[in-house]
């Protein structure tokens, strides 16, 4: 049975906004919202039945706001807005995304400062709650004056004129509305410039990312832990008085959960003595400051996408003052530069968790340092093992080193120089699903190489965690004694790590929070 999420404007958790982009609840708006949304709609209605011109209400748009419209014209005005801001290109936004999108722009209006009626906020929940997803191209947005292409194309299916994404197929919007029940929206003065207006697109792909990341970095700490034995690694540096003398929460929380996977293990205890290596590599013993460091920029980004999350971004906005003294404004909330720079650090985050993986995948495959067979296999030569593994993993490492460029840095100005500085956060959050991807394959292939070095340790046993992360492997992917098409193996492990089986074993066996 699905249940009912009550959205309170400005207050949308990150357990909320999970709910949202799996899509298994219904959303309601808190009755306390609708007094705020009546109140600025009164003030635009005012405005466009006055004289004195109105950025949005009255007014042409960006360059052309000096352009006065006639009264009779406003909500041709806005019709035609959304229709001629549809530009967008590329393949379709995912449906994760475009529920985020469809979510916090009701939150966002239901803020009560864009002038938009009941009816506008009612038709975004109704199209959420009725499972459509608006068919929106994933290119085209600069993220400045908002995600304007993105959201016009999101408008224009909720008005019936545009498509939505039914099975990955593009379908005619006006029938799925009419299949559902639902009446095409009708803009009036100043909802289309308020629906376009805002960062909901680059959020939700920021969040989409964010999310998604948590899984990944959980199953990277899981099989940093396996290469860690495997390699018969010291547990040393994970110690907890090393990390709690230099104070960084991420590391201290991270180092204390490689101890945890680790109690226990036997493979630890047999080269406790006799072993004469003094250190052991950075990607190894460094784990905590890297893994911990990455934990702590993901937590930043969560906490400056929730603000987002909650946030009015549009412009002009409404400040309806119950006094009678109400005021229409326009700034530049649409500028979507928090976003941006999140994200950028938010890819950091991801390139890293993926370089250091890369480099235990290198180091378990060299004989020298791993003490493991040549490229985990017995017999090498007639077999290479994982030699083109890591390759991919190479390749894939490298690829998100120039995907992690930062995109906040570069600004074209668009609107014949009106809007001549913008965040570009759209592809910076857009960009992030394909490094996931990425890491999460290298996350993958660590899995597997780790999970074969175990094997050539037997009959010692690590400890009952990662026994269990070997048994999991195992049960989807088998090992390599001698070599056999892998690429499938790639993707099976791809698949757990991906799916969260590997964090849910992270969760149940440490006391590790990661974005909660």
């Amino acid at each position: 049975m699905t249940t009912t999420l009550e959205l309170i404007p400005g207050q949308l958790t990150l357990d909320a906004l999970r709910q949202i982009r799996h899509g298994d609840v219904r959303l309601s708006l808190h009755a306390d919202a609708h007094a705020a949304i009546a109140r600025s709609a009164a003030v635009v209605q005012a405005a466009a039945a006055g004289d004195d011109p109105v950025y949005g209400v009255n007014t042409g748009f960006g360059k052309l706001a000096s352009k006065r419209i006639n009264k009779d014209e406003l909500a041709a005005l806005q019709r035609n807005l959304i229709r001629s801001h549809c530009v967008g290109v590329g393949a379709p936004l995912a449906p994760p995304v475009v529920r985020l999108m469809l979510a916090t722009k009701a939150a966002s209006l239901a803020r009560g400062f864009s002038g938009v009626r009941p009816v506008v906020v009612q038709a975004l929940l109704d199209a959420f709650n009725a499972g459509l997803v608006p068919y929106v191209p994933a290119q085209g947005s600069v993220g400045a004056s908002g995600d304007l292409a993105p959201l016009s194309h999101m408008t224009l299916a909720l008005m019936g004129e545009g498509e939505m994404l039914v099975d990955g197929q593009r379908r005619p919007a006006g029938p799925e509305l009419a299949r559902a029940g639902i009446a095409p929206l009708v803009l009036e003065a100043k909802e289309g410039l308020a629906l376009i207006n805002g960062t909901q697109t680059s959020t939700a792909l920021a969040l989409e990312g964010l999310l998604r990341f948590e899984t990944v970095y959980a199953s990277a700490i899981v099989t940093g832990a396996l290469s860690l034995d495997a390699a018969r690694g010291s547990d040393g540096p994970f110690d907890p008085r090393i990390h709690e003398v230099r104070g960084q929460p991420g590391q201290i929380e991270a180092a204390a959960a490689y101890r945890a996977l680790l109690v226990g293990s036997a493979i630890r205890q047999s080269h406790r003595e006799g072993d004469d290596r003094v250190q052991d590599p950075y990607c190894l013993r460094c784990q905590p400051q890297v893994m911990g460091a990455c934990l702590d920029q993901a937590r930043y980004v969560r906490d400056v996408l929730l603000r987002e999350a909650n946030a009015v971004t549009d412009n002009p906005l409404v400040f309806a003052g119950e006094d009678g003294r109400s005021a229409m404004i326009s700034g530049g909330n649409f500028h979507a530069e928090p976003v941006a720079l999140a994200a950028d650090a938010l890819a950091c985050a991801i390139a890293e968790v993926g370089a250091i993986a890369e480099r235990r995948i290198a180091m378990l495959i060299d004989t020298g340092v791993s003490r493991l067979p040549p490229f985990l296999t017995a017999n090498a030569g007639l077999n290479s093992g994982f030699m083109i593994a890591h390759v991919t993993a190479a390749a894939l490492a490298s690829e998100n080193k120039s995907l992690a460029h930062p995109a906040s840095v570069d600004s074209l100005p668009t609107s014949a120089n009106q809007e001549d500085h913008v965040s570009m956060a759209t592809f910076g959050a857009r960009r992030l699903g394909p490094m996931l991807d990425n890491t999460g394959h290298i996350v993958a292939i660590e899995l597997l190489a780790a999970g074969q070095g175990i094997e050539f340790l037997r009959p010692l046993r690590s400890s009952d965690t990662l026994e269990a992360v070997h048994a999991l492997l195992r049960h989807h992917c088998p090992p390599m004694p001698d070599d056999h098409y892998l690429a499938p193996d790639i993707e099976r492990a791809a698949a757990l790590v991906q799916a969260g089986e590997l964090a849910t074993l992270l969760n149940k066996r440490t006391a590790m929070v990661l974005l909660d």
